[in-house]
C-alpha cells in the first residue's frame, strides 16, 4: 500500500471541495432582482443584474429581493363608519421594494408589516367618514391609505404606490334603508323635475299671451295710425279740392253773366232740397215766396254779391 494514498485522499476531498465551493461562489442576477451579501455575518454589498463572484468561505447570500411592483391582498377586516355602522372591507395594496438593506435588516418581514399597516389606516379613515362617504370617496380613502402606509415604510425601504378598495358589504338592513332613502331622493328629484316643468310651461304661456297682446295692439296702433293718416289725407284732398273749386266759382264770378249763373245754380239747389223735405207727414215754413221766382233770384244775387 502506497504510504501517500491518505494524504492524496485528502488533496482529492479538498480539491473537490474548492471547486464545489468557487462554483457556487459564481452567482448570475436576473434582471429585477437583488441579493444582499453578508460577509461573515456582516452586511457587505447588494448584487445586482449581472455575473458575480463571491469570496468562498466568507461570503453568503443572506437575502433575495424583487425590484418589481408587487400587489397584495389586504384580507376584509371589519371597520366601524362615524355614525357606528359596520361595515367589511377589503382591498389591494400594490409596494416595490426601493431600498434592499433597509428591506433586508429594517423589519423582519416588511409585506406582513405593510398588509397591518394598511389594516389599522383603512380602520381609522373610515371611521372619520359617514357612511354614505364611504362609497362617495373611495378615491380620497386610497390616498390617506397610500400616504400613511409609503410614510412607514420608507424606514422598510418599501415604496407604497396604490391601494384600491375592492368591496365595502354593508349589512342587509342598512343596505335596504339605504334602497328606500334612494328611492324617496329619486320620487323628490322626479316632482320637483315636474313642479319646474310646469313652472316653466306657464311662465312660457303667459310670455306667448303678454307678446300676443303687445303684438295685437301695435297692430291696432299701427291701423288706427293707418286710418287717421288716411282720413288726414282724404281731408286735406277734400280742401284742396274745395279751395280749388272756390277759385274757379271765383273766377267765373269775374266774367260777365258769372254772377247769374251762379244765382241760378244756388236757386236749383234751394228747390231740390226743399222737394226731400216736403213729405206728407212733415209740415214745411218756407222763408220766401215760391211763386216769386224773381224775388228769389233777386235774395240770392244780393246774398253772392255781399
Amino acid at each position: 500500500m502506497n504510504p501517500l494514498f491518505p494524504l492524496q485522499v485528502v488533496l482529492a476531498a479538498l480539491s473537490l471541495v474548492l471547486v464545489v465551493s468557487i462554483l457556487r461562489s459564481i452567482r448570475v442576477v436576473p434582471a429585477k432582482s437583488v441579493l444582499v451579501i453578508e460577509r461573515l455575518g456582516k452586511y457587505a454589498k447588494t448584487l445586482h443584474a449581472g455575473f458575480h463572484i463571491l469570496v468562498p468561505f466568507l461570503d453568503r447570500v443572506a437575502y433575495t429581493h424583487s425590484l418589481k411592483e408587487q400587489a397584495i391582498d389586504v384580507p376584509t377586516q371589519p371597520c366601524f363608519t362615524w355614525d357606528n355602522v359596520k361595515v367589511d372591507v377589503d382591498g389591494v395594496l400594490y409596494y416595490r421594494v426601493v431600498d434592499p438593506r433597509k428591506a433586508s435588516y429594517g423589519i423582519t418581514n416588511y409585506e406582513y408589516a405593510t398588509v397591518q399597516l394598511a389594516q389599522t389606516t383603512m380602520r381609522s379613515v373610515i371611521g372619520k367618514l359617514e357612511l354614505d362617504k364611504t362609497f362617495e370617496e373611495r378615491d380620497s380613502i386610497n390616498a390617506a391609505i397610500v400616504a400613511e402606509v409609503d410614510a412607514a415604510g420608507s424606514a422598510w425601504g418599501v415604496e407604497v404606490t396604490r391601494y384600491e378598495i375592492q368591496n365595502i358589504d354593508v349589512p342587509a338592513e342598512i343596505l335596504q334603508a339605504m334602497e328606500a332613502q334612494l328611492r324617496a331622493e329619486r320620487e323628490k328629484r322626479g316632482q320637483i323635475a315636474r313642479s319646474l316643468g310646469e313652472m316653466e310651461s306657464k311662465i312660457n304661456h303667459s310670455v306667448g299671451e303678454m307678446e300676443e297682446s303687445i303684438n295685437r295692439s301695435e297692430g291696432e296702433k299701427e291701423k288706427w295710425i293707418n286710418e287717421a293718416e288716411g282720413q288726414a289725407s282724404e281731408i286735406r284732398a277734400l280742401a284742396t279740392a274745395t279751395a280749388a273749386s272756390l277759385r274757379e266759382i271765383a273766377k267765373a264770378l269775374e266774367t260777365p253773366g258769372g254772377d247769374e249763373a251762379l244765382s241760378l245754380q244756388l236757386a236749383e239747389q234751394y228747390l231740390g232740397e226743399l222737394r226731400h223735405l216736403a213729405r206728407g207727414e212733415t209740415r214745411v215754413i218756407l222763408p220766401l215766396d215760391l211763386t216769386d221766382m224773381e224775388g228769389i233770384l233777386g235774395s240770392v244775387r244780393a246774398l253772392i254779391k255781399s
